[in-house]
């Protein structure tokens, strides 16, 4: 052991300190990851019971567009299913799977169409973006239902 003036159960202690920290930290992120997780559960659930809700009132779902990043352009996607905002940034297919519209500008996904994958859905929609620009998924889900086919 190399002598830095430290007493040997001082290193002792600062490798324990550093386990329970370590610990700690992973037991934090695993509480964090349940959390996401279960929010993320709920949040499906609303969004199958608005995909219900919307085909039973005979809110038609139209072909979904997604938004190049430079916000100039649109490109064909090949889902089907609802507009959540009216700026036509979220949507919900058929199968009740959240969509972020949005994507690379390219020649490819103009003459192709553009490949959307499904996001977890949050319970909070915006978080983190401006202010006033957040609201709870299922108020979001109302005032679509709200509107009906005036999207």
């Amino acid at each position: 052991m190399p002598d830095d003036g430290a007493r040997p159960d001082q290193h002792d202690e600062q490798a324990a300190w550093q386990r329970r920290r370590r610990e700690a930290a992973a037991e934090h992120a695993d509480v964090l990851a349940r959390r996401k997780s279960a929010e993320t559960e709920q949040a499906r659930g609303l969004l199958a019971a608005f995909v219900r809700t919307a085909q039973e009132r005979g809110i038609a779902p139209t072909p979904l567009r997604a938004r190049a990043f430079n916000g100039r352009s649109t490109y064909r996607t090949g889902l089907t299913g609802w507009y959540l905002k009216r700026n036509r940034s979220l949507a919900v297919d058929a199968d009740a799977n959240f969509y972020v519209l949005s994507t690379q500008t390219s020649i490819v996904s103009w003459m192709r169409g553009a490949t959307v994958t499904p996001s977890d859905p949050p319970l909070v929609v915006g978080v983190g973006g401006r202010d006033g620009e957040s609201m709870p998924l299922q108020q979001l889900l109302d005032l679509r239902l709200q509107a009906a086919d005036g999207w």
